[in-house]
């Protein structure tokens, strides 16, 4: 499958070895861009670029293994991205973790919240630092050419959210990492670069769905998309992206609200038309 090309852009994912990250990095390149993925799991990460060569005939994708947590192997790191892409001009913040159980705080055991708050909130800080350093180094502009975005909550997706306080907590951080971001760049003149919030909505993934009870489990599967569906239309806006700071959002959040009320009521009709059409074919046998 090859979508309509046009220029290729150089796009960094961190955690794209599944989920959204994969479906992200997977439409890209069915785009024509270049893309190189990180994660923390070699044996995932090779599999993932496999995978992809498979299904995005002739592309152009790599692959490294890296913590965004790691502080050690930066300048290593930095120089595989410009060396594999030559210039990067999308750059996703995608890597994060909800930790290894939804419970109140105060059952939490101490590394697992530090893990859930160094993963989401000083990782996205250091790769936010990361693609603004080497998006410094390319040719400047008056306009933004080179885009960052960050997967962070807001107030009110925080508030929705079934996840536990290390994850809603650095998730309102890594927002509050764009805005500021996008305030300092433009307060020390650099023009070329915007900083976006992206918000994929509620996405089926294995996050989503643990520790989940059966008929909760069967709501979310009803309200959320496949990370391929969500994919599909945010890197269409992704790559169209033009202002310094816009949330880009998969869908807008009335849109976000009608599309759950129609599939919950056509959830809870779907029995009786059942039901009805059984009757009928009772009546006529």
């Amino acid at each position: 499958m090859e979508k309509n090309r046009t220029y290729g852009l150089g796009v960094v994912i961190t955690g794209g070895t599944g989920g959204l990250g994969y479906a992200l990095a997977r439409e890209f390149l069915l785009m024509g861009d270049r893309v190189l993925i990180t994660g923390r799991d070699r044996k995932r990460l090779e599999q993932a670029i496999e995978t992809l060569k498979v299904e995005a005939k002739s592309c152009e994708v790599y692959g490294i293994c890296h913590d965004v947590c790691n502080v050690d192997d930066l300048a290593l790191f930095r120089s595989f991205i410009v060396s594999r892409l030559g210039q990067v001009d999308r750059w996703i913040n995608n890597a994060g973790t909800a930790g290894m159980r939804k419970a109140p705080l105060w059952e939490l055991d101490a590394p697992d919240i530090l893990e859930t708050c160094n993963t989401n909130l000083f990782g996205s800080l250091l790769m936010a630092r990361t693609a603004i350093e080497i998006m410094s180094d390319q040719p400047s502009e008056d306009e933004p050419v080179y885009h960052l975005f960050n997967l962070g909550f807001s107030s009110t997706g925080a508030n929705f959210s079934r996840s536990n306080i290390p994850h809603k907590a650095s998730k309102l951080g890594v927002a509050a990492v764009s805005r500021f971001l996008e305030k300092d760049l433009r307060e020390h003149g650099i023009k070329s670069i915007g900083v976006h919030e992206l918000s994929p909505g509620l996405v089926k993934t294995d996050l989503l769905f643990r520790d989940t009870s059966a008929e909760t489990k069967e709501f979310l599967d009803c309200i959320a998309e496949t990370p391929e569906k969500v994919a599909e239309k945010l890197v269409v806006k992704i790559r169209s992206v033009q202002s310094r700071k816009s949330p880009v959002r998969y869908r807008s959040i009335p849109g976000m609200t009608v599309t759950m009320l129609g599939k919950l009521a056509i959830q809870k009709i779907r029995p009786l038309l059942e039901k009805t059409n059984a009757a009928l074919r009772g009546k006529k046998g």
